[in-house]
């Protein structure tokens, strides 16, 4: 089956994170071989890849034997498809897309119901995107399966920790302050609940059984302020751009943590450590305008 990579996933693949990956680079090269054989063992009709689908996995649009459609999702290496699969099944469709078979043969892929890829919470208005985002993270708040062990939040946290570094002396006290923040809220941690793990307007799709279903979960263990940080760094952008930027900034934490019944500190400290902890990383691949992007809101909080 030939074809070509989607380029956002080369060009991923290529940035700083996996630039000195062997596996990476040899993934890419068989990828077409690895894409057939997947549909081979599950009696699949490609119809065609999903454009400019994701940045760490192939996507393709499918039909099982039966006809129905559905979507498949081949991961690249270094992520994790056994526990997105894990978390996926945990939901049962509810809040996320409903999972039909996970990796086989430990080939990485995952078969899932298909959604309407192309219509995003990020379609709407920003007050309604929120509101219906609160609503669909609400439900993917759940007691962690026991057959099942997921990374925790203190583990990666620690992780993503360990590889920031102030870019200059001038971002040293907001890069200490994020990892202050960190380590206060891990040693205070009460909630042990199943969260997406990146979840954001983007990650949430129209789907036919209910409006809005979440996709592409990084799932881990830990409080709800971890998933809200997540929601409260979307459109950073507009938000930036605007001349009020920095209270919109804090009446967003308010809001959404209000909404949720979520503790604001908490969810100010997570998105503080995690909008240094993305703009150190974006500036180690070379990603200047989403690094000063992601710092600048840091250091409104």
């Amino acid at each position: 089956m030939a074809f070509e990579p989607p380029q956002r996933l080369v060009k991923a693949l290529g940035e700083a994170t996996y630039e000195e990956s062997a596996a990476a680079r040899a993934w890419l090269a068989e990828l077409p071989v690895l894409l057939e054989q997947a549909v081979l063992r599950r009696e699949l009709t490609v119809e065609r890849l999903l454009v400019p689908g994701g940045r760490s996995s192939l996507v393709a649009l499918v039909r099982q034997a039966d006809g129905t459609p559905a979507l498949l999702k081949l991961a690249a290496p270094g992520t994790r498809p056994e526990a997105e699969a894990a978390a996926l099944a945990c939901w049962d469709g509810w809040g996320a897309c409903r999972l039909l078979q996970g990796p086989v043969e430990g080939d990485g892929a995952l078969l899932m119901e298909r959604l309407h890829s192309e219509v995003s919470l990020r379609s709407l208005p920003e007050a309604k995107a929120l509101l219906e985002a609160a609503g669909t993270v609400r439900r993917l708040w759940v007691e962690p399966p026991a057959e099942r062990s997921f990374e925790t939040v203190a583990e990666r946290s620690a992780r993503l920790a360990a590889a920031v570094r102030a870019p200059d002396e001038a971002m040293r006290p907001l890069v200490d302050a994020a990892l202050a923040a960190r380590e206060e809220l891990v040693a205070s941690e009460a909630e042990l609940l199943l969260l997406h793990g990146e979840f954001r307007q983007g990650k949430v799709l129209s789907g036919e059984r209910t409006p809005w279903l979440a996709v592409g979960p990084h799932p881990v263990v830990g409080e709800r302020a971890y998933d809200l940080a997540g929601l409260v760094l979307d459109r950073l952008d507009d938000l930036v751009a605007a001349s009020a930027g920095a209270s919109t900034a804090r009446r967003r934490v308010t809001k959404l943590a209000d909404s949720l019944e979520v503790d604001r500190e908490r969810v100010r400290g997570w998105t503080l450590f995690r909008a240094v902890a993305s703009g150190t990383e974006a500036l180690r691949a070379g990603r200047r305008g989403q690094a000063e992007v992601l710092l600048e809101f840091a250091s409104w909080l």
